[in-house]
Order: structure tokens, then sequence, then C-alpha cells
């Protein structure tokens, strides 16, 4: 090996590969997360990777269940990555940002404190923006299967002959 190489070990070859890596998903259009046991990415087509970003933490303060994984709120608001949606949602986070502005902030996910987030939410409850996509999040969160054991939901009960003999009357604290 010549003098002019640089060696890496395993270890810097590895942290180097994932920045790069990391760093080329976003600006490729895709919104990634991480959490200690998470690693999801998602590929977005109309809207904006930041715009994508700022719907996932809405949607986590709108309806926030620390148990409940980004990547459902993820899989939540991808509905809106339409050619339909795309215009009213991309001027909906502008007005979010700049609602966070107002509070001195950057835009909306550089608002650090849950609470903080909530009251520029509680600003702008009234816009059509907000409403969207509160409704939206009530079918495109809680009809995730996957979420339903997250919250103890066993599904529907019909097909297995109703509530009555599946522990409808299986409560212990009366």
């Amino acid at each position: 090996m010549s003098n002019t190489m640089k060696t890496l070990t395993r270890r810097q070859l590895l942290s180097q590969s994932a920045a790069l890596g990391a760093s080329f998903a976003i600006g490729a259009g895709f919104v990634a997360g991480r959490a200690e046991a998470e690693n999801w990415a998602m590929e977005v087509d109309h809207l904006a990777p930041g715009t994508m970003a700022v719907l996932i933490q809405m949607a986590r303060d709108i309806y926030p269940h620390d148990q409940v994984a980004d990547r459902f709120y993820a899989l939540a608001v991808k509905g809106y990555d339409t050619a339909e949606a795309a215009p009213a949602i991309e001027a909906g986070v502008v007005m979010l940002n700049e609602a966070a502005r107002e509070t001195g902030h950057a835009g909306y996910l550089d608002i650090g404190w849950e609470r903080d987030r909530v009251a520029v939410l509680r600003g702008i409850e009234d816009s059509a923006f907000f409403q969207q996509v509160r409704g939206g999040l009530v079918t495109g969160l809680y009809n995730q299967k996957a979420v339903w054991p997250i919250f103890g939901y066993e599904g529907e009960s019909y097909s297995e002959g109703g509530y009555l003999y599946r522990g409808f009357d299986d409560i212990n604290w009366l």
C-alpha cells in the first residue's frame, strides 16, 4: 500500500458510510427516522422531505403516544404525498412554520418542547390545514393493524362470535 493512501479502520469506514448514506437519502427525497430501536425510511414523491418531517411531528403532537413509533405516524400522513394534496399541504406547513417563527423559533421542528409546539398548533387549529391533517390522522393512524396490539385492541370480534365470549366480562376492577 502506498503512503498517499489513507487507511481506515473498519469502524471508521462504517461510520463514514452511514453518514454519507443518510445525507444521500435525505437529498434524494427520502424522509428517514432513527430511534434507539427503529430504523425506517420513506420515499416522498410530491412533498418536500422537510414538509413530511413537519407532518410527522405534527401528527405526533396532535395524537401523542410515546409507545407508537414514528414510522406509524409517517404511514398515517403518507396519504398527503399526492399531486392533488401537495400544494395545500405545502402551504399549510409554510403557515405552521410562520406561526412558529412568531414565537421566536426558526420553524416548527425547531421548537424543542412539546407544550410549545402544541401552543403553536392551538393557534392554527381553526384552519382548514389543521382540520384536514387532524381528521385524516384518526383513520390514518388508528386503522393500522400493526398499532392495535400497542393499544390492547384485538380487532373486530364479530367473526369470532362477538365480544361476549372474548373477554367482555373479564373485568376485575368491580
